[in-house]
């Protein structure tokens, strides 16, 4: 869409001032190990193949999914699961939540990790 290459431009225009750390919800799983069932959610929101493959562009314009980055194939790390049908307690979830960083900083990280047993939100902290 014209307002995700707009965020993209902006924020390739911030990494080249300076290192770009963007956390938060961003309300996509980008591979189909990043939810318990990709095939039946092929075109939902949050897993359609436009919302993939701009974070795919992002990732390829000089950043890292952090996360990923330490576990590229571990299964079963959400960061969301839905309040119905008791979706955490059956650990049906997708990981929306991000931290994205600049390639200039990939020799900084030294760990992510998934909070999924804190409770509170449909959300787990990540840190």
């Amino acid at each position: 869409s014209t307002g995700d290459c707009d965020l993209l431009e902006y924020i390739k225009k911030l990494d080249a001032s300076k290192p770009v750390i963007w956390c938060g919800d961003l309300n996509v799983a980008h591979k189909p190990i990043d939810l318990r069932n990709p095939d039946a959610n092929q075109n939902s929101p949050g897993f359609s193949t436009m919302e993939r493959n701009n974070m795919t562009l992002l990732l390829d314009s000089g950043f890292i999914d952090s996360y990923r980055y330490f576990y590229p194939d571990e299964c079963d790390c959400f960061t969301f699961w839905a309040l119905k049908g008791n979706c955490r307690y059956k650990d049906i979830g997708w990981r929306l939540d991000y931290f994205i960083v600049s390639q200039k900083l990939k020799e900084r990280l030294s760990a992510s990790c998934i909070r999924k047993y804190v409770r509170g939100s449909d959300h787990a902290p990540i840190v």
